[in-house]
């Protein structure tokens, strides 16, 4: 029998996902700031995470791990080969190139493989945090605020003091969303009351803004570029979408097929739009009148290409999670299941 869903979380991580895709499309800095998705989805990894634990934490990374690394092994058989066979002057040591099969690290990449590479960032913090989450959840227990700020201190130190790379600041920026997930799960979030949460929600959104804005460079109003700020900015947004947490009875059949298909979406997203990027000159798309509706082409280029590797390549997801595979990433809804009574309180 199918495992019942949530079907809130499911429509989160489907907005979350689509709002990725059209950022790396059109990457306008107010796509960011509508919807950040990257805290969203590391602080329902977070949530989803800790009845897994309670049952059994060692199947419970596993499982995790087990779900993610598949769809990242066929783009290294497809891409590592490529990359090489391209030419890659400064192509690192065969070790290295493990990174490709357990990205405790980036995996390293060519220019030519960067447009599927520059995304991989995610899956590392996501691996991390699965692997911290054991220890997260325990101190979260014994000492819950303390938890959830932790990781923020650690990122201004970070931030003040570069040290450690990429993958610590990544992981330090969304493991309180992720924290904030498990006090979710433990129905913490659902004890507060709500103008606490509205009000904690407005000071960090509208906080970051107001930093980002006294602060502005070339890029404008951008907490892309400002770790910390957007930290606080996402933690504002998940307090708010995870306080509340409606029963949806189903949900559209889009949102079924794309967390279906989340990992291989994520995956290949950005090399769709690259392709298509490279194709418009040849297919003379400049041709169509009008510069709304050249993009319009190009983009509907590139989710066609992009269609087409969800159906080739999806079904890997299917045995990941030990479903029989299908080519379709349609498939009848599992029954849904509303979130925890306690955390559905409004008192």
């Amino acid at each position: 029998m199918a495992d019942r869903r949530d079907r809130y979380f499911d429509t989160l991580r489907a907005v979350a996902i689509v709002r990725v895709v059209a950022y790396h499309a059109f990457p306008y800095a107010w796509l960011e700031l509508i919807f950040p998705s990257m805290g969203v989805m590391f602080a329902l990894g977070g949530s989803l995470m800790v009845k897994s634990l309670d049952r059994n934490a060692g199947q419970a990374v596993r499982h995790r791990i087990r779900r993610l690394l598949p769809a990242l092994w066929v783009m290294a058989l497809i891409l590592v080969p490529l990359m090489i066979h391209r030419g890659w002057p400064d192509r690192p040591s065969w070790p290295h190139l493990l990174l490709w099969l357990v990205p405790v690290a980036d995996p390293p990449a060519s220019d030519f493989g960067y447009s599927a590479a520059g995304v991989l960032w995610y899956l590392v913090t996501y691996l991390w945090l699965v692997l911290l989450s054991p220890v997260l959840l325990f101190l979260y227990r014994r000492a819950r605020l303390a938890t959830v700020l932790l990781p923020l201190a650690g990122l201004a130190v970070l931030v003040a003091h570069p040290m450690g790379g990429t993958v610590v600041q990544n992981v330090f920026a969304y493991a309180s969303c992720w924290v904030l997930g498990m006090a979710h799960r433990e129905g913490d979030l659902a004890r507060l009351h709500p103008p606490l949460v509205l009000g904690l929600a407005a000071a960090c959104v509208g906080g970051s803004l107001g930093w980002a804005f006294a602060h502005q460079d070339g890029n404008g109003v951008d907490l892309t570029g400002r770790p910390l700020a957007y930290a606080i900015y996402s933690i504002g947004f998940v307090l708010a979408l995870l306080r509340w947490s409606p029963r949806l009875a189903a949900a559209p059949g889009f949102v079924s097929m794309v967390n279906n298909r989340a990992v291989t979406i994520y995956l290949w997203h950005n090399v769709a739009i690259t392709l298509a990027v490279a194709l418009f000159d040849p297919l003379k798309l400049w041709r169509i009148p009008g510069q709304i509706a050249e993009d319009a082409a190009d983009f509907g280029l590139a989710l066609a290409m992009l269609t087409v590797a969800v159906l080739a390549l999806g079904w890997v997801e299917d045995l990941a999670a030990r479903r029989r595979p299908r080519l379709s990433p349609f498939v009848r809804s599992a029954p849904a299941v509303s979130a925890p009574v306690v955390a559905l309180s409004t008192s």
